[in-house]
């Protein structure tokens, strides 16, 4: 295996983060963009490109590219109350396509105050959340052997903005475990860390062991929705 190019984030990463939450100017960005580069994007850009090679290297299907796997620290104001131009985190996902797009993923999150791993499937489409939500209730013991490994590694469900009441089509549910399920809006599972996994390689690693642990999980989700997106596709050719 080659030499990992990747060796960390700068140690003004952090505070860069927490310096442009207070400032939130332009000016201020433009000021110290250097340091923006040398210890956030470019150790990220690193941090991808070695990512990509060790998932290819262990023919796991998925990957990550510089320009399309990540988000901009630029924030989209058009449509949003908080009109404050700068991200203060810095965030990537992994995808089959290596774009933003495809549903399955990875997702990493580098923050002052709230840095985690997330993985699973984020902002279904209706067709494909209602045939995951159906595949977990007539087929539970398979994806709960799916999902076993992650919450073994310390991986919790995210239940913001989760349904108050039961889907509709789902009213014959009543276990509570299965209910709390099918009302997640989004399939993910994450895990916080601590800036100590930004030094060296722990990042890269941690990155590589989740996505060698949530195979199962993604694989059972493929099976899912590939294809309801295959027959809608068919449907508006």
């Amino acid at each position: 295996m080659t030499q990992s190019r990747y060796q960390g984030f700068g140690d003004k990463a952090l505070p860069f983060l927490k310096a442009l939450g207070f400032h939130q100017s332009r000016e201020w960005f433009h000021e110290n963009k250097a340091i923006f580069e040398e210890h956030l994007n470019e150790p990220r850009g690193r941090l991808i490109d070695d990512l990509a090679e060790r998932l290819a290297q262990e023919q796991i299907p998925l990957t990550c590219a510089r320009k399309t796997s990540t988000f901009r620290i630029n924030r989209d104001v058009r449509f949003t109350k908080e009109k404050h131009p700068y991200n203060t985190h810095l965030s990537a996902v992994v995808t089959r396509t290596g774009t933003k797009k495809d549903q399955g993923l990875l997702y990493f999150h580098v923050s002052p105050d709230d840095s985690y791993l997330a993985v699973g499937f984020y902002a279904m489409e209706t067709d494909e959340l209602r045939a995951f939500r159906e595949a977990i209730v007539n087929r539970k013991p398979e994806y709960d052997a799916a999902i076993a490994p992650l919450l073994a590694a310390g991986y919790v469900f995210d239940t913001d903005n989760s349904l108050k009441r039961t889907p509709r089509g789902f009213e014959h549910v009543t276990d509570p475990d299965l209910l709390s399920l099918i009302k997640l809006r989004h399939l993910t599972l994450s895990r916080r860390f601590g800036p100590e996994r930004l030094d060296g390689v722990k990042l890269l690693d941690d990155l590589v062991e989740l996505a060698r642990t949530a195979l199962p999980f993604l694989n059972f989700g493929w099976r899912v929705i590939d294809p309801v997106r295959a027959a809608g596709d068919d449907a508006t050719a």
